[in-house]
C-alpha cells in the first residue's frame, strides 16, 4: 500500500475551492452592486429635479396674473421664487448627497398665438440648468481619470391661468 506524498494530498484536496471561487467573484459582484445603487441614486436625483421644475411651472401658472403679457419683463421677477421651489423639491432630507446640482432656474413667457383650447393665453416656461455628477466620480479620479460634470436642461411649459 502506497501513501500519497504531501504534495499529491494537497493538490487532491478541494475542500476550499468554493471559498477561493467566492473570493475571486466577490469584487465583481460588489462593483455591479455599487453601479446599480449609484445609477439609481443619480436617476432618483434627476427625477426629483424634474418634479421640482414641474411644480414651479404649476405655481407660476396659478400665481402670475393673467394679464402678465401687458408687461412681459415682469416674468423675470418670479425667477427667485421658482428657484426656491425647484431647490426645495429637489433638496429634501436624504441619506446620500444629491448627484444633481441646480445651476440656474429661469422663466420665459410667450404671449398670444399659443393655439391652446380656450383661446389665446400666455404660456410660461420654467427652465432649469443642471449639472450631474458621474457615478463613482471619486473612484475615477483616484484611478487617474479626469471627469467633468454632465450639463443638461429641464423645462416645463404651462398656460398662465392667473391668480
Amino acid at each position: 500500500m502506497t501513501r500519497p506524498g504531501p504534495l499529491r494530498r494537497f493538490l487532491g484536496n478541494d475542500s476550499g475551492a468554493a471559498l477561493v471561487e467566492f473570493a475571486l467573484l466577490l469584487p465583481s459582484f460588489l462593483v455591479f452592486l455599487a453601479i446599480s445603487v449609484e445609477g439609481a441614486r443619480v436617476f432618483w436625483s434627476y427625477q426629483t429635479t424634474i418634479t421640482g421644475v414641474r411644480d414651479a411651472a404649476r405655481f407660476l401658472s396659478r400665481a402670475a396674473p393673467r394679464d402678465i403679457c401687458a408687461s412681459p419683463a415682469a416674468i423675470a421677477d418670479w425667477n427667485t421664487r421658482l428657484a426656491e421651489i425647484v431647490r426645495d423639491t429637489q433638496g429634501g432630507d436624504t441619506l446620500f448627497p444629491m448627484a444633481v446640482t441646480i445651476d440656474t432656474v429661469s422663466a420665459s413667457l410667450v404671449c398670444g398665438g399659443s393655439g391652446l383650447r380656450g383661446g389665446d393665453a400666455p404660456v410660461a416656461t420654467v427652465t432649469a440648468n443642471l449639472s450631474i455628477d458621474y457615478p463613482f466620480q471619486g473612484m475615477l479620479r483616484f484611478a487617474g481619470a479626469e471627469t467633468t460634470r454632465i450639463r443638461t436642461t429641464v423645462s416645463d411649459s404651462t398656460r398662465v391661468i392667473g391668480g
